[in-house]
């Protein structure tokens, strides 16, 4: 896991620095780990470094890491960002930047790895629970439950997401179903998509309509096995 660290106080960046190299000797991790004594030197590199982690100094000069953390975040929606802050009523809730958590400084040990057993089990399950999808404007993170379906169209593969987002895939549709099916609540009704199951409302002789009324065509000799499909899902939940 790549890490970032941001504090302009080296006592405090060199500290977390050493409680993260034990703490991954100790739990048999591997870290690559980067400290910086500027915000505006993070901001400006870690668009193309691209960390899993981030801890960020609350109080810094030029900009401060709730600033940077936006500045983060307009690139990289998924990767935890860690406050460090030296006041207890500090709220990571009433800023609209999604942090994973924030640490009181001087920095506790205990306190810190708390944080990362929590930060590396989610990191563990989300390999599970994720999708990661290749297109021309670069790598994106997409939550398997927010793929209401794909579509396979001239040449290109296009995932409508859940908030009527839609992601064009440079992937081969083959290749995203593979991956997809072995979820089960993905299917596969027609040879140019493939739906999450979640999603459907009604499945008729021909169509499968969705929970947000768009529909997508079922193929005649597999309306069948989909309605029998959806059945066992259903039962199963």
């Amino acid at each position: 896991m790549k890490i970032a660290i941001c504090d302009d106080n080296e006592a405090e960046l060199n500290r977390i620095r050493e409680l993260l190299e034990i703490y991954a000797c100790d739990k048999g991790q591997k870290f690559f780990i980067k400290c910086f004594t500027s915000s505006v030197e993070l901001a400006s590199t870690a668009e193309f470094e691209k960390y899993d982690i981030y801890f960020l100094d609350i109080i810094m000069p030029v900009m401060d890491g709730i600033n940077l953390a936006r500045e983060i975040r307009a690139f990289d929606r998924f990767s935890p960002v860690i406050f460090l802050t030296s006041s207890p009523e500090f709220a990571v809730e009433s800023y609209t930047v999604k942090a994973f958590n924030y640490l009181l400084k001087p920095i506790i040990k205990e306190a810190l790895y708390d944080t990362l057993d929590d930060i590396i089990d989610t990191f563990h399950k989300e390999r599970n629970d994720t999708y990661i999808i290749k297109n021309n404007s670069g790598i994106h993170k997409i939550y398997l439950s927010d793929i209401m379906y794909a579509e396979a169209l001239n040449r290109k593969v296009i995932l409508y997401l859940s908030d009527n987002e839609q992601v064009i895939s440079t992937d081969v549709f083959s290749s995203l179903c593979d991956t997809l099916m072995t979820h089960k609540e993905f299917a596969l009704p027609h040879r140019s998509f493939i739906v999450n199951m979640n999603y459907i409302k009604t499945i008729d002789a021909v169509r499968i309509e969705l929970t947000n009324s768009k529909t997508i065509p079922v193929a005649q000799r597999r309306v069948s096995d989909i309605k029998k499909q959806y059945l066992d899902f259903q039962m199963e939940e």
